[in-house]
């Protein structure tokens, strides 16, 4: 009997090639928009003193990171310090208008980094990879003079969400707080939503990030939950079932935004008054340093 190749035949295994193959250049669109690679914008564009440092990673890739550190060591110590991971495009200069709500606005130190193959980092982006650089720029954190006396708060965006759960899911007893926006329960269980033909083949996912899975390791620091009901990448019910499944002890808190879609719910109203009475409530206690 001989073999017919239908087209729809073709348009599935070439599809199962593109996520088997390309699944790591989709998933990490480190050039986009074009330039990424380049150029990045400095925090003295928005008025933020900084320090840029090279951070090393075990597996030897040379990441460049953003340090804003609050003017006086004695300030700086008392504030929180954020550490910031971003989305899936672009790079850590594309964050800055966020970073400047955390410095002025909430007056906390802050921290960006570009991922092993984003912005002018080296390496190439993976999961395994981010993970690493996540805990790297974490342990920098720790280990520095001032900002090891600070509560240390984690943001995540899209990607960076995911990113933030599996780090503070591995270091829970080191920071305080733990702020994501827009993120999924996992790859394979996003993949039929983006290309609804493939819905069949996320077995062939290398990249997984079971953020579903992580979420419920954080036991008992406080969680804010950013979500814009009109994500047209990420469906919002993710977000919604990774509060559900969030079984922290300290308070979880979850604020929607019913204009928002995937890139622009960080400028619906009232999207940084909820980060900042968030830290005021659960971070900002008493203004102390750690012990």
């Amino acid at each position: 009997m001989p073999l017919i190749i239908t087209g729809t035949t073709i348009v599935t295994i070439s599809g199962m090639a593109l996520l088997y193959i390309l699944q790591c250049d989709i998933l990490y669109p480190s050039n986009w928009p074009t330039g990424s690679r380049k150029f990045v914008s400095k925090p003295s564009e928005y008025g933020i003193p900084y320090s840029e440092v090279k951070l090393y990673t075990e597996d030897k890739v040379r990441l460049r990171a953003f340090v804003c550190k609050r003017p006086i060591d004695r300030e700086a110590k008392k504030r929180p310090t954020v550490i910031m991971f971003h989305g899936n495009g672009g790079n850590m200069g594309h964050r800055l208008p966020i970073a400047e709500k955390f410095y002025k606005d909430f007056k906390c130190n802050v921290i960006l980094l570009s991922y092993r193959g984003y912005g002018r980092s080296e390496g190439t982006p993976k999961e395994k990879g981010l993970c690493i650089d996540a805990q790297t720029v974490l342990n920098y954190v720790l280990k520095h003079e001032i900002f090891k006396y600070s509560k240390i708060i984690i943001y995540g965006q899209s990607l960076g969400g995911a990113v933030a759960i599996d780090l503070v899911s591995k270091n829970e007893s080191k920071v305080s707080a733990l702020i994501i926006e827009n993120t999924f329960l996992n790859i394979p269980k996003l993949i039929p939503y983006i290309i609804p033909q493939l819905r069949y083949f996320t077995f062939l996912c290398s990249q997984i990030w079971p953020s579903e899975k992580s979420i419920k390791k954080i036991k008992f620091i406080p969680i804010l939950f950013l979500s814009g009901a009109k994500d047209e990448i990420i469906p919002q019910q993710h977000m919604k079932k990774l509060f559900e499944l969030s079984q922290t002890s300290s308070g979880k808190e979850w604020r929607e935004f019913s204009n928002g879609n995937h890139n622009d719910t960080t400028f619906q109203p009232g999207y940084f008054q909820y980060i900042g009475r968030f830290i005021k409530q659960y971070v900002d206690l008493d203004g102390s340093e750690r012990n």
